[in-house]
C-alpha cells in the first residue's frame, strides 16, 4: 500500500503533542497567577470611595478607637460600617467647612447612607464571623494590616482560603491578649513597652518579659487559656 502520510507528520505529531502539553500547563500556571494577582484578589488595590477616608489621620494622628466606627465588630459577623451620624459627632465641628466632606454633610442632612466600597469582601459562600476571632484574641491588624499606616485602605491580603487556613492550622502563632486585639503593632512590637510589662505583671508574673522567648511562651499559654485549636473542617466557614 502506498504511504499515505510523509514521514516528516511523524514530527509534526510529536511536536503537536508535546506542544498541546505545555501549552496545557502554561495555560494552568497562567491561571493561577491571575487568581493570586492583585488584579484579581484586589489586595493592595486602593478602592474609589465616596470620601477620601484616611485610617492613618483618624487612627494613628487622632488616636480614635476601632470600636468608635466599628461598633458591632466585638459581637457580630459584620464589623459594622459607621452611620454618618458618627462621622458628625466630630465633623459638625471639625472641618466642617472642607469640600472633601461635602458627601458627608449632604447624606447627614438629606438622611442617605453613603454608599462605601467594601475593601474586605468575603466571598458569599465562606462565612466570617468578626466577634469570634476577637474573643480568640486575634488582632484587627493580622488580617487588615497595619490600617493606622495606610492613607487610603486598601486589602492587606488575599482573602483566599489557603490564607485562612495558615492561621487556622496553627492559630496559637497569631494569638495576643484580648487586651491589644485592637493595638495595631504586632505582639513582637509590643514588647518591652510600659503596657506590655505591666500585662505580664498583672497576668503572668511567671514570665519574664526580658527573655527572648516570652513572646512564643506567651502565645502557649494563651492557646489553652481561649480554648484554640486548630479548625480545618470544611463546615466551619462554609455552612
Amino acid at each position: 500500500m502506498a504511504q499515505i502520510f510523509h514521514p516528516v507528520m511523524n514530527t509534526i505529531s510529536r511536536v503537536s503533542i508535546f506542544g498541546a502539553v505545555f501549552f496545557i500547563v502554561a495555560v494552568v500556571l497562567l491561571l493561577m497567577v491571575y487568581v493570586r494577582s492583585p488584579y484579581y484578589t484586589r489586595a493592595q488595590v486602593v478602592l474609589d470611595q465616596p470620601v477620601a477616608f484616611s485610617h492613618q489621620h483618624h487612627v494613628a494622628d487622632c488616636g480614635i478607637d476601632c470600636r468608635y466606627c466599628h461598633t458591632s465588630v466585638e459581637t457580630s459577623a459584620f464589623a459594622g460600617i459607621p452611620a454618618t451620624d458618627v462621622c458628625m459627632n466630630c465633623h459638625s465641628f471639625l472641618f466642617n467647612d472642607q469640600q472633601m466632606l461635602e458627601p458627608v454633610r449632604v447624606s447627614y442632612r438629606e438622611n442617605v447612607p453613603l454608599r462605601w466600597n467594601r475593601v474586605h469582601d468575603v466571598a458569599d459562600f465562606a462565612y466570617f464571623h468578626h466577634g469570634i476571632h476577637i474573643s480568640k484574641g486575634i488582632g484587627c491588624s493580622t488580617c487588615h494590616g497595619r490600617v493606622d499606616q495606610m492613607p487610603m485602605t486598601w486589602r492587606e491580603h488575599s482573602l483566599h482560603m489557603e490564607w485562612c487556613l495558615e492561621c487556622h492550622r496553627h492559630p496559637a502563632k497569631y494569638v495576643r491578649p484580648k487586651e491589644f486585639v485592637f493595638r495595631m503593632e504586632s505582639l513582637e512590637e509590643l514588647v518591652g513597652t510600659e503596657e506590655f510589662d505591666s500585662y505580664l505583671e498583672q497576668n503572668h508574673p511567671e514570665l519574664d518579659a526580658e527573655s527572648p522567648d516570652v513572646v512564643f511562651k506567651l502565645r502557649e499559654i494563651l492557646a489553652k487559656e481561649y480554648k484554640l485549636e486548630s479548625e480545618t473542617n470544611c463546615s466551619v466557614c462554609h455552612r
